[in-house]
């Protein structure tokens, strides 16, 4: 197997032999995505919370006369928390009792196989999120149902990644279970992509444009990242996509945060 490509095999064969009730529990998902959450945005928060006394950072906040307080910050996380504990849980309890719990393969995945399949699924749920999302803000009745909650703050930041109403929640959860699931995903890949989308989410809303985010080393501008999402709160009505740019730029909604702000001094003077 070794030989054949699968260098993540002995990564899967510590997984299978050594952490096997905790991966082949239907849990596992929603405790990976919950805690990746969690350990991605506490860095930002500090940050947040430090403000100017650690210039090195504060010098590339996007809007640095929005900063989020300690209730603001607190809010956001209790609703993600209540909204897993009160609905995601159980949602994933019920389904323990009506579908069979999948078999783990024996094998892994080859890395490369883990990278284009990783990147399918990204690419899929952009897609599908790009059309949800464009809908749902140029439908005022769908919009305060499903995606205003999201919209509460102005100024993006990390614990408002999953500042989510019930039914968004759900919508959004549905294709991220069932993409890896049309696609025919390996569990590893599906759990590495889950990690991987929450850290791009997260970035998406730190408020920060770092020089090291994924949107600035990932070369094209392929990525939004920061900017473009702080965008998107600024203007809602461009920068639909969660990811990529693509969709943005074909269909004419994408709108870049130095370009308004240029416009904006332009205005005023």
């Amino acid at each position: 197997m070794f030989a054949s490509g699968r260098l993540l095999q002995p990564v899967w064969d510590y997984l299978l032999f050594h952490q096997l009730p905790l991966i082949s529990s239907p849990l596992f998902p929603v405790l990976l995505a919950f805690s990746s959450y969690v350990f991605f945005s506490i860095p930002f928060a500090a940050l947040d919370l430090l403000g100017e006394r650690v210039p090195l950072f504060y010098r590339y906040k996007i809007q640095p006369d929005r900063r989020p307080t300690v209730g603001m910050m607190s809010r956001s996380f209790m609703t993600a928390a209540y909204n897993n504990i009160v609905f995601v849980l159980p949602t994933v309890l019920l389904t323990m009792f009506i579908l069979p719990t999948p078999k783990l393969p024996d094998t892994a995945p080859t890395l490369y196989k883990v990278i284009i399949d990783g990147l399918a699924v990204l690419l899929l749920f952009d897609t599908q999120y790009y059309i949800w999302h464009f809908i749902h803000h140029k439908q005022p009745q769908l919009y305060r149902f499903m995606h205003a909650t999201h919209h509460e703050y102005v100024a993006p930041f990390s614990w408002c990644t999953q500042l989510l109403s019930i039914p968004e929640l759900m919508s959004v959860g549905l294709w991220s279970n069932q993409d890896p699931i049309l696609l025919r995903c390996h569990p590893l890949t599906t759990w590495c992509v889950t990690v991987f989308s929450i850290w791009m989410s997260v970035e998406d809303h730190i408020g920060y444009d770092l020089p090291w985010t994924l949107n600035h080393l990932v070369p094209f501008g392929l990525l939004g990242g920061a900017p473009a999402h702080d965008m998107h709160h600024q203007r809602p009505s461009s920068n639909y996509a969660p990811f990529f740019c693509h969709w943005d730029r074909i269909f004419g909604t994408v709108l870049h945060v130095f370009l308004f702000q240029g416009i904006l001094k332009l205005c005023n003077n």
